[in-house]
């Protein structure tokens, strides 16, 4: 079956960085586009950023410039680098996937930036 599990949030003070793992099985990911999407608290799940299976990158314009994604084909790995991270950025972080209609997620990994 399908599984996404994220891993890397903590605790980073603001202008720091963080890098979010997500390992993939159960699909062929060389073949789908994947997501990273965020929740801070009582808001909706945001959309941040899109790669293609050659590594087209698209980004919200929040993010735009701060985050990279990427991804290792070979290793079913998709990552975020997140630099300049600010405290807006608090969040709960998912990497996610559409395969045939159905939307699979990951169960999340907290990332928090305070001083």
């Amino acid at each position: 079956q399908v599984q996404l599990v994220e891993s890397g949030g903590g605790l980073v003070q603001p202008g720091g960085s963080l890098k979010l793992s997500c390992a993939a099985s159960g699909f062929d990911f060389t073949k789908f586009d994947m997501y990273w999407y965020r929740q801070a608290p009582e808001k909706e799940r945001w959309l941040l950023a899109t790669i293609t299976p050659g590594s087209n990158e698209y980004y919200e314009s929040t993010v735009r410039g701060r985050f990279t994604a990427s991804r290792d084909n070979h290793k079913n790995m998709l990552y975020l680098q997140m630099d300049n991270l600010k405290p807006e950025d608090t969040a709960v972080y998912y990497c996610h996937t559409l395969i045939a209609g159905t939307n699979y997620w990951g169960q999340g990994t907290q990332v928090t930036v305070s001083s």
